[in-house]
């Protein structure tokens, strides 16, 4: 009979070692082609380190690009950052006597205006931001004028037939105290003269959502300078009357200067004041979720553009 061969296996050791041999082989020969599974792992391998790097330097050049001013966290006694007038500012206020600024500054302070006044004003402003409302994402309401949003336009709410009658003489007077305390701050941490600077127009009530802009009125988050959009304007202050990261997030204000922008915090009750020219080059950042409410007013040195404090008067 013939034999039948009996298959002998390979020691380990010596599979291992011829293993290790190939490998090495492969490592110091170029000429010897690895396998596929081994380019994929190279190449997985790879892309993760890279991934990783971009995502490192990604958000560090972000975190440059941005310093804290004001944080909602903290409650400022003052915190003031000078900054040089701009020329064309400077050459407008010369001629406007006792409303030319010490210094071209930006001011934020918590201590102005009380957390009660506040509370007050928001309650003014949700009952007329109640009757109307943007498509887009940013509505207003302007006492002075009227004004408020209304879809993709804007009605005048003192000849809106749900907005007759709607709010009271209290209303306005709270409103006008709120307004005074400001335009004395202004006047204080500016070095102006009071009587020299006067209310002026749009001064109004703003309510930002989540929502995506449908008009360009909605696009509020472009940078611009307050002078430029609006001539008359001369000091520009915000009353927040919310919340950052408790009552929305996103919508911090932003400075932008030349080596890193400057973001202020709203905290409910605190304001922020400063020149209106292009030394303070600005934004607000988009609204993610909840809803961001604010008071804008605005002050001028030339008379010729001053507006009378609202009353009901205005129904008439």
């Amino acid at each position: 009979m013939q034999e039948v061969k009996k298959r002998v296996p390979r020691n380990k050791d010596v599979t291992d070692n011829k293993t290790k041999e190939s490998n090495e082989s492969t490592i110091l020969n170029p000429n010897i082609k690895p396998t596929n599974k081994n380019i994929s792992l190279k190449v997985l391998s790879r892309v993760v380190m890279i991934f990783s790097l971009l995502i490192v330097v990604y958000f560090s050049s972000k975190d440059d690009k941005f310093k804290t001013f004001a944080k909602q966290s903290d409650l400022l006694v003052g915190k003031g950052l000078v900054v040089e007038c701009s020329p064309s500012y400077r050459k407008e206020l010369d001629k406007y006597e006792g409303c030319f600024p010490q210094e071209c500054k930006r001011f934020v302070t918590d201590k102005v205006i009380s957390v009660r006044e506040v509370d007050e004003l928001l309650a003014i402003a949700k009952k007329g931001l109640k009757i109307g409302g943007s498509s887009g994402g940013a509505s207003i309401l302007d006492l002075h004028s009227g004004a408020l949003s209304m879809g993709q336009h804007f009605i005048n709410i003192y000849k809106n037939e749900n907005g007759k009658n709607l709010f009271e003489q209290n209303d306005f007077n709270i409103y006008r105290v709120i307004k005074e305390k400001i335009k004395y701050a202004v006047a204080h941490h500016f070095g102006v003269d009071p009587s020299k600077i006067y209310l002026t127009h749009p001064t109004f009530f703003s309510e930002i959502t989540s929502k995506p802009a449908v008009t360009l009125h909605d696009e509020y988050w472009h940078p611009h300078v307050d002078k430029e959009t609006y001539q008359s304007f001369h000091y520009t202050t915000l009353l927040y009357l919310g919340d950052y990261n408790i009552d929305f997030k996103g919508g911090r204000f932003v400075f932008v200067d030349e080596k890193f922008n400057r973001t202020v915090e709203p905290r409910k009750a605190r304001l922020s004041m400063f020149t209106s020219g292009r030394e303070n080059f600005h934004y607000v950042e988009k609204v993610t979720s909840g809803v961001r409410y604010a008071m804008t007013i605005s002050f001028t040195c030339d008379k010729q553009h001053a507006i009378e404090d609202p009353s009901t008067n205005k129904y008439q």
